[in-house]
């Protein structure tokens, strides 16, 4: 007996004529998401402070359009907002980096830039972007796992950690029916990981291959194949949304 073969299934794009725009988009998990966006039928927007990076990621993913400045700078934002040509469907918000220090070591400067790409980025977006993101689109945060479970040197990041889902849970009331959500991450292998490990990267990947449910490092194609997910999935908001591949199981 003879079977037929299973004809491939195909379906279609789940951003078609979409507009996502990427704070943190040239490089790492902004970048990334940017190419599963358009692979999904969007236009992107790349956004970030440096314009030469910006220009490289911009031809890479076939940008519509790239924007050089500071995210945390709020009436920079406002504007750049008010210049779009036309609706925003999905934001995600990727710019900014861990800060880890003990308390007698605290740089308090550093400390409050972590609060402004934290805590009121978060606010000065939402309110931006009310009237320019269209009714079902989405404000897409990060966040972590790491400072979950209290260490000594991580009460500010273990702060921000508790503050973030409390604060996108709020918002996706505030500006319902646009959608507020966070990623939350563990370990992610991106050039920003690389840089703050430098000679320990190798040994930290090593670390996670041996010891994750995954068996492998999580990267930033899996971070961008669920941020585009909860851009596509209109039920989704207020909510949290870990990938770690399971470190916070072992750690």
């Amino acid at each position: 007996m003879t079977v037929a073969p299973t004809p491939a299934t195909s379906r279609e794009p789940r951003l078609t004529g979409q507009t996502v725009v990427l704070i943190g988009g040239s490089a790492g998990i902004g970048l990334e998401t940017a190419r599963e966006a358009r692979a999904e039928g969007a236009d992107v927007v790349l956004v970030g402070r440096d314009a030469g990076r910006l220009e490289r990621a911009a031809a890479d993913v076939g940008a519509r359009a790239t924007a050089a400045f500071d995210a945390a700078d709020p009436e920079r934002l406002e504007r750049f907002f008010a210049e779009q040509p036309g609706p925003v469907d999905h934001v995600l918000v990727t710019a900014g980096g861990p800060y880890y220090a003990p308390l007698a070591e605290l740089d308090f400067a550093k400390a409050r830039r972590e609060a402004d790409e934290h805590l009121w980025l978060p606010m000065h977006l939402a309110r931006s972007a009310t009237g320019r993101v269209r009714p079902g689109g989405t404000l897409l945060f990060m966040g972590g796992t790491g400072a979950r479970r209290p260490r000594a040197g991580l009460a500010l990041a273990s702060a921000f950690t508790a503050a973030m889902p409390a604060l996108v849970a709020g918002l996706a009331l505030e500006l319902a029916p646009i959608r507020i959500n966070l990623i939350a991450a563990g370990f992610v292998d991106t050039p920003l990981s690389a840089r703050l490990l430098g000679d320990g990267i190798e040994d930290r990947r090593e670390q996670l291959r041996s010891t994750l449910p995954i068996g492998r490092v999580v990267g930033p194609r899996d971070v961008a194949a669920l941020a585009v997910h909860v851009m596509a999935n209109t039920a989704l908001t207020g909510a949290t949304y870990d990938i770690d591949g399971g470190q916070q199981l072992v750690e």
